[in-house]
């Protein structure tokens, strides 16, 4: 089993990097492979509603995005980790996050994820929201822990001053894997995922 931990920070090594470590730091005591995955910190465009996606089952825009949705197929879980800016996560995130899962929900569908968010002092729980959000369209196991999943710090090295933070993101490794594995015994005895139907509806009149 694989879990798939993407830094959406502008920053390789940062806060978030912090965050993110802490996870995987218990993934892997429960013998969970991960890989890491920076979206880098070059500009990137925002869905432009094209629908060539739809066609091709790709975004136009050969970046992170595409990358992201590819990665996606052969993981089974996923951590989305975030600074804070102005109460929101980062917009080169949100940016990836909405083309990828626009153009390739199919790699995500019902795989657990979950939302790693720092911040200098506030903002976390609406970040998380809007993160969230992506999972719950996707039919995905929303993976929570023992508190909110964020941490406080300007600096890597102020994260690791926060102890009860660095516990939520370890109980939240533990919590991943054990869903994880929960999901992999129901494949193994005939459970499989629920077919969903597909209505949609404009209520605009």
């Amino acid at each position: 089993m694989k879990v798939l931990l993407v830094n959406g920070s502008s920053r390789e090594a940062g806060c978030t990097a912090a965050a993110l470590a802490e996870v995987e730091r218990a993934l892997h005591e429960e013998g969970i492979e991960t890989e890491r995955f920076f979206i880098g910190n070059k500009p990137l465009p925002d869905c432009i509603a094209c629908g060539k996606c739809r066609e091709t089952g790709r975004c136009v825009f050969e970046d992170a995005a595409n990358i992201l949705s590819e990665k996606a197929a052969s993981c089974d879980g996923f951590v989305f980790g975030s600074p804070v800016y102005y109460a929101h996560p980062s917009a080169r995130l949100l940016a990836v996050m909405d083309r990828a899962f626009y153009s390739g929900g199919r790699n995500f569908m019902f795989k657990p994820a979950a939302a790693v968010l720092s911040a200098r002092r506030a903002g976390q729980p609406a970040s998380m929201d809007v993160i969230n959000k992506h999972f719950s369209i996707c039919s995905m196991p929303i993976v929570s822990s023992t508190y909110w999943n964020h941490v406080f710090g300007n600096t890597p090295e102020e994260v690791q001053q926060d102890k009860e933070g660095l516990m939520t993101m370890y109980n939240l490794g533990k919590n991943m894997a054990w869903l994880l594995r929960c999901i992999e015994l129901g494949k193994e005895n005939g459970i499989p995922a629920p077919h969903n139907e597909k209505i949609k509806t404009n209520f605009a009149r």
